[in-house]
């Protein structure tokens, strides 16, 4: 059995915020889903869905830590544009892995950390 990542989450302080945010830049949609402030993330037909919620704190007392994710993406410069344009911030300009594609770095407006992969022809 492969073991594929099946969902994701994004914690945030202001899920209001953090919605547009990945609204713009991304054109994801969202869909109020269970609890208040929890939304289904859809980003395209036959993807991986994920959840958009309010950040919680653990038993450790600290906010949700979790593991790095990457979005797929056609154009790594536009989205670095769109992403400070709605409040983000680029934490690595784009950057080329070889044999890969281009990524960047980037922190939301609730300060969690992801990047933005734009894959060479063939790679994804």
């Amino acid at each position: 059995m492969p073991n594929d990542i099946a969902h994701f989450a994004i914690h945030a302080d202001d899920c209001q915020r953090a919605k547009t945010f990945y609204e713009n830049v991304f054109g994801w949609t969202f869909e109020p889903w269970g609890p208040p402030n929890f939304w289904r993330i859809h980003t395209s037909p036959g993807a991986v869905h994920g959840a958009l919620q309010e950040r919680r704190t653990p038993v450790t007392g600290q906010g949700m830590i979790g593991f790095e994710c990457s979005v797929a993406v056609d154009d790594v410069v536009a989205v670095s544009g769109a992403i400070e344009a709605n409040g983000g911030k680029v934490t690595m300009k784009p950057f080329e892995i070889e044999g890969v594609g281009t990524l960047v770095m980037f922190e939301d407006t609730e300060g969690n950390v992801a990047g933005a992969m734009q894959y060479l022809e063939g790679v994804r």
